[in-house]
């Protein structure tokens, strides 16, 4: 049987990558579909998103690639915005890439991104929903940057489908551990904040199976466990209002 695999937020960690590939050895039947957050704070975006391109897995666009994009409206990068970005990890990325037409090559490819994917069973979006909006209203901000007002909604957004995102680093959840998946109603966060220090682990999990492939990208310690084991409950009604982050000219998560 062939599987679906979702790999949470790589944010430039190639080697990781490759380590946790290697774990799951998908057979060309396989799908990996990535959450967003390719790029920025780890030393190989480029690497990662030329992986991710070359093999034509499907990837949601993040609120990282958005900052890139806004950086680089076109091939002369608005000052403001590009330093936002910079200021929010952009400067690892920027050193990763050879010239700058291989950044723009890059950039053009990321234009192509979509916001969300429909699986049928499973809604893959980077950040998350804004409760109060249809799946049609939704914006660009509610699919890459929205945190609390998604976290903090009592009920499953969908009555026949998953969410499954990134973005916001479990751990920042009421009652998550490092590396541990955060779960609430209807949907299932799988940034388990393989570029910070306080885990590293970098995670993928194969819903079909319900196994959860993990690699840490500071002690290349790696395990494989129950999506159920692996997997921490969020009370909504726990999680603490915060301010939005989702500006280009302060560091974001």
């Amino acid at each position: 049987m062939s599987r679906r695999i979702f790999i949470g937020d790589v944010h430039g960690h190639y080697r990781g990558l490759m380590r946790l590939v290697g774990m799951i050895a998908p057979p060309a039947e396989d799908t990996l579909h990535f959450v967003g957050d390719l790029i920025d704070r780890g030393p190989r975006s480029a690497q990662v998103v030329e992986f991710v391109r070359k093999n034509n897995y499907p990837c949601v666009l993040g609120n990282h690639e958005h900052l890139l994009l806004n950086a680089f409206p076109d091939e002369d990068p608005n000052l403001r915005a590009f330093q936002g970005w910079l200021n929010s990890g952009g400067q690892p990325t920027l050193t990763s890439y050879p010239s700058t037409e291989a950044l723009l090559e890059h950039v053009e490819w990321l234009k192509t991104l979509p916001c969300y994917l429909d699986l049928g069973d499973i809604l893959l979006v980077h950040a998350g929903l804004n409760p109060k909006r249809s799946l049609a209203d939704q914006t660009l901000m509610d699919f890459c940057w929205i945190r609390d007002d998604f976290h903090r909604h009592p009920k499953p957004f969908f009555a026949n489908k998953q969410n499954i995102t990134g973005h916001t680093i479990t751990f920042t959840l009421p009652g998550v551990e490092p590396g541990q998946i955060a779960q609430g109603p209807g949907w299932l966060n799988i940034d388990t904040g393989g570029y910070h220090p306080k885990s590293g682990w970098l995670t993928a999990v194969d819903d079909d199976h319900q196994l959860v492939y993990q690699v840490n990208t500071k002690t290349d310690a790696k395990r494989m466990r129950s999506l159920d084991s692996a997997s921490t409950p969020v009370e909504p009604a726990r999680v603490k209002s915060r301010k939005s982050r989702a500006r280009q000219s302060i560091r974001v998560i």
